[in-house]
């Protein structure tokens, strides 16, 4: 049997009413979102490294070569991840059973499209992405300060983006923007129709690269498509 979790009726997790009520409007949503830990942890981590960006100052070509990467490849690093993590499924080693963090909360959020707590990323996943983001791109960049504040300046700011995104794509808000309209379409034929395309959030390039943007009609509907094909069990907020 499946069971997914239900929504918070006290403390910092609470469901708000307005977010699946009609008539959402663009403002209401985004002060939701923006009262979020998600939405505030990001903002924090982006402005610290913004400023400490500003602060060390010594601004070279390789900054905006920085950016473009981090840009280039989010179309990827959205498919791989949602491919290959959010869609990994329970693996057996012996007598020990590996289920990821962020797997088991991908399921309950495909049964539970509309729960808030499980539209955005695990605290846990988001803290320990936050931090180790840090020292990863200082070594990346090779032991220096600077570039690695820009790398942080973009990445955060992305991974901000991209939760303010998918959360307003599962809220009750209509898309207006055709831009908004061809990413929602999308989303929503991925959670309602069939889970194995449409992988995308933010952007779609990577679907149509590597196949995984069919036209609706192409595909059917999908048995799993709230599932994943794995029972979804209740747990505790991560």
């Amino acid at each position: 049997m499946t069971v997914v979790d239900v929504a918070p009726t006290r403390g910092p997790d609470v469901q708000p009413d307005e977010y699946s009520s009609a008539g959402l409007t663009l403002g209401v949503a985004f002060r939701t979102f923006a009262q979020t830990f998600n939405a505030r942890l990001l903002a924090l981590a982006f402005v610290a490294a913004l400023g400490t960006r500003i602060a060390l100052g010594g601004w070279r070509w390789w900054d905006l070569g920085i950016a473009g990467i981090v840009l280039g490849m989010q179309p990827f690093t959205e498919w791989l991840i949602h491919v290959f993590i959010l869609h990994a499924r329970p693996k057996r080693l012996g007598r020990v059973t590996i289920d990821g963090l962020l797997a088991r909360k991908h399921r309950q959020h495909h049964a539970n499209p509309k729960l808030i707590s499980l539209v955005l990323v695990p605290r846990r996943a988001l803290i320990t992405s936050v931090l180790a983001a840090v020292p990863l791109y200082w070594l990346v960049t090779g032991l220096d300060w600077r570039l690695a504040a820009s790398w942080l300046v973009v990445a955060y700011g992305m991974f901000l983006t991209y939760e303010w995104v998918h959360f307003l794509i599962h809220s009750s808000y209509k898309p207006r923007r055709s831009y908004y309209r061809y990413i929602y379409k999308a989303h929503r034929l991925h959670h309602f129709r069939n889970e194995n395309y449409w992988y995308g959030v933010t952007v779609h390039l990577a679907d149509h690269a590597l196949r995984t943007f069919p036209e609706k009609a192409e595909v059917p509907v999908s048995p799993t498509a709230f599932t994943l094909g794995v029972d979804v069990v209740e747990e505790p907020a991560a």
